[in-house]
C-alpha cells in the first residue's frame, strides 16, 4: 500500500444545538481542530433542489488514523471544511488493516 499524500488542510467541525432564548434552538458548527488529508472526487450527479439543479459529488478523503473515541477521529454527522467548501461526512472506515489511515466518505454541500 502506498502512503497517501496528505496535502490539504481541513477543519473538522461538529454540530451543536444552541438555544435561541425563545424555547427553540439553532444548529451551530464548532471547530474541533485541523487535519491534513488527501481528497479524491468520486462520481457526481445532478439533483433538483428548491432553487433548481444542484451538483452533488461524492468524495473519499484520506486522513491519519485515530482510535475510536479520539477527538481527532471524524465521525458520521460531522463535516470537513476547506475554505468555503463543506464536506458532510457520511461514514468513516479504516483504509488499512493496521488503522494508520482513515477514509471519510463525504458529500460536498452548499455553504449557504
Amino acid at each position: 500500500m502506498t502512503v497517501p499524500r496528505l496535502n490539504v488542510r481541513l477543519a473538522l467541525e461538529a454540530p451543536e444545538r444552541q438555544g435561541d432564548g425563545m424555547g427553540g434552538h439553532a444548529v451551530v458548527w464548532r471547530r474541533l481542530g485541523w487535519l491534513w488529508g488527501a481528497m479524491d472526487a468520486g462520481a457526481g450527479r445532478e439533483r433538483f433542489a428548491e432553487v433548481g439543479p444542484e451538483s452533488v459529488v461524492a468524495w473519499r478523503i484520506t486522513l491519519r488514523g485515530a482510535p475510536a473515541g479520539d477527538q481527532r477521529r471524524p465521525a458520521a454527522g460531522q463535516r470537513l471544511r476547506l475554505g468555503a467548501r463543506l464536506f458532510r461526512i457520511e461514514a468513516v472506515a479504516e483504509r488499512d488493516p493496521e488503522g494508520r489511515w482513515l477514509t471519510c466518505f463525504a458529500r460536498e454541500e452548499d455553504a449557504t
